[in-house]
């Protein structure tokens, strides 16, 4: 059985990629770009030191630098027509997952025209937009190499998932360096949702031996280098491993699809803003325990990859040694709880319903080992809030 994988025709890796940015521009017979970023990057002076770099080879650049945190389609309405209508030929993605799932967006809308919602699942987005290069500056999201992009609806609150190969981004420049200032806040939310990105991956339905052996390696990195990345922010290697980790974990998801985690996760973020890596992060321990019995095996190789036993001969022990790191994991990086974060129980329960038919209404949880029910969908939103 043959596997169809998508990735960036360029990929820079590694401490300085950055400065490459004009060679992979010159690759991509591209030379008008826009940068896409948030006022974060522009405060911290990341623009400015791309701006220098291009200026030095006599390439000028535009930026728009209002990207929301949780995209919609109003936010990104502005870039989408400055875009179109200058004399632009790529687009820089410069941030986290907002502002590279923008670009994405963006690039679409300004070749394509049309509206967000015409593109959002079951659709495939196979057109080829106005090239996209895109540079993380978080270990997280892995959206510098998926096909992938989720922008929210202003009009029904619902978060659009898109996804198709003319989604890719065609350069990659994936530098660690740019990691070292995030606050800790971002480096654990981001950290735990790469690594729902790999464990997913992993054991979902669409896997193949490609991208299993980029999820295991994602996994291992990620679990043995989240906390002392976290904890200690200048630690080169421990980074280097996080934003690696992240690179081959959006590798694994993009080609395997994520599973029931996401799903529950994406209407957490609209019915009560919780940040995406956040809302993983509530979920990952209870929606791992309730999926066990759906591939055993493979959740017991999955504590082998993370380094948390040395041999799945007894696959319950396997299983407890998973629980319990995803458990500490949350713990030692401050998850809150969802009454902590400020979620009222009446508000929660009103949208029970909701929240599962949204979650089912995503696709992702016919990929997850076990598939849940409606009302298993609900039980699990309970049991996570409490």
């Amino acid at each position: 059985m043959s596997a169809e994988i998508y990735l960036p025709s360029i990929m820079q890796i590694g401490a300085g990629a950055i400065k490459h940015l004009p060679k992979v521009l010159e690759n991509l017979a591209v030379q008008r770009p826009c940068i896409i970023t948030d006022n974060t990057m522009l405060e911290l002076g990341v623009v400015k030191k791309l701006q220098e770099i291009l200026l030095a080879h006599h390439i000028d650049v535009a930026v728009f630098s209002e990207v929301m945190q949780e995209p919609d389609d109003k936010s990104i309405a502005i870039a989408t027509s400055m875009v179109a209508e200058g004399n632009f030929d790529c687009i820089i993605a410069l941030g986290g997952g907002s502002a590279i799932d923008s670009a994405k967006a963006i690039a679409l809308l300004a070749t394509h025209g049309g509206h967000m919602r015409d593109y959002k699942v079951p659709l495939l987005i196979r057109q080829q937009s106005m090239p996209v290069i895109a540079i993380p500056t978080t270990a997280g999201t892995g959206s510098e190499c998926t096909r992938v992009t989720i922008i929210c609806d202003s009009v029904s609150s619902e978060k659009m998932l898109c996804m198709g190969p003319g989604l890719m981004p065609k350069a990659a420049i994936v530098d660690y360096e740019l990691t070292l200032t995030v606050p800790f806040r971002v480096a654990a939310d981001t950290g735990i949702d790469a690594l729902t990105h790999a464990i997913e991956a992993y054991v979902s339905k669409k896997a193949s031996l490609f991208t299993d052996q980029h999820a295991t390696s994602a996994m291992k990195l990620i679990a043995q280098n989240l906390l002392e990345a976290c904890f200690q922010p200048d630690h080169r290697e421990a980074k280097e491993a996080m934003m690696l980790g992240s690179c081959m974990a959006g590798i694994a998801f993009s080609n395997a699809s994520v599973a029931l985690v996401h799903g529950m996760s994406r209407p957490l973020g609209v019915h009560f803003h919780v940040p995406h890596g956040l809302s993983n992060a509530m979920l990952l321990p209870t929606i791992t325990a309730f999926s066990l019995s759906g591939n055993p095996r493979k959740y017991a190789e999955c504590a082998l990859h993370m380094g948390l036993i040395d041999t799945i001969v007894d696959e319950a022990a396997c299983h407890r040694a998973l629980i319990d790191f995803l458990t500490m994991i949350n713990k030692k990086l401050k998850v809150p709880s969802m009454t902590e974060y400020g979620i009222v129980k009446a508000d929660y329960i009103d949208v029970l319903d909701t929240m599962a038919e949204q979650a089912l209404a995503s696709g992702s949880p016919s990929n997850n080992p076990l598939v849940p029910t409606f009302e298993q969908i609900k039980q699990l939103y309970v049991q996570v809030y409490t």
